[in-house]
């Protein structure tokens, strides 16, 4: 990857780790845009930077409320999205991720860590907007993956990214018994640390949207799950 086209907005009120995470980016190749407040984040994110490193505890608006704004802009709403933040709790991390953010890191930073991510997370997003996938139908679950659309029996429901990415990988792998480890390399990659009850939480959260389409997930006891439209 040509690091040197992709630009990259930081976004927290810290300015030792503004600078910090500025100077390494910078050494890797990439373009880096700067904020310290929410309302500075979206407006800088109007130049359409490839990725955005967005703190939770900010002035004005919060990061969380930033990615909600993020996310219902349709100039903005494609964006990557990794937290950076000192909140560490596992209720802060699935309200980001179902919010729409792609990935989540706990402060303190290790670079190393983070400049893994940051590849990571602008491959598979330059990998997913290649080509449109074409629309997949088990049953009543209709998914069409370019337009991060999901119909039940009809009905568009909503999914955030990562249920979205872990319903889609298993709907390609239909009638398939898919491992916990498969789910979490493709949906979160095999760089990033997240431990199998991450998947599970995730399933659970499908199944209830899915309603009474819930039994379409098989759960394969101590190996993963299987999505296939019951006999």
């Amino acid at each position: 990857m040509n690091t040197s086209t992709k630009t990259i907005l930081v976004v927290d009120d810290e300015r030792d780790i503004v600078d910090l995470v500025k100077y390494n980016l910078v050494k890797e190749g990439y373009v880096v845009l700067t904020a310290r407040t929410g309302k500075q984040a979206l407006e800088q994110a109007q130049h359409h930077p490839q990725l955005i490193l967005l703190d939770i505890m900010m002035p004005e608006y919060d990061g969380l409320e930033v990615l909600k704004r993020l996310k219902q802009n349709e100039r903005t709403s494609h964006i990557p999205v990794i937290f950076l933040t000192a909140k560490g709790s596992d209720v802060d991390e699935v309200l980001g991720l179902e919010l729409g953010a792609n990935d989540y890191i706990v402060k303190p930073i290790s670079i190393p860590k983070l400049l893994a991510r940051v590849k990571s997370t602008l491959r598979k997003h330059v990998e997913s907007s290649r080509t449109p996938a074409l629309p997949l139908t088990i049953g009543a679950i209709e998914i069409l993956p370019s337009q991060h659309i999901v119909r039940v029996h009809g009905k568009e429901t909503f999914f955030p990214k990562k249920e979205f990415d872990v319903l889609l990988y298993l709907a390609k792998h239909s009638d398939q018994v898919v491992n916990r480890e498969s789910l979490l390399n493709a949906v979160w990659g095999s760089d990033v640390l997240v431990v199998d009850r991450t998947v599970d939480v995730h399933v659970r959260k499908i199944r209830e949207k899915l309603g009474r389409y819930a039994g379409y997930i098989e759960t394969i006891k101590g190996v993963g799950y299987r999505l296939r439209e019951p006999a």
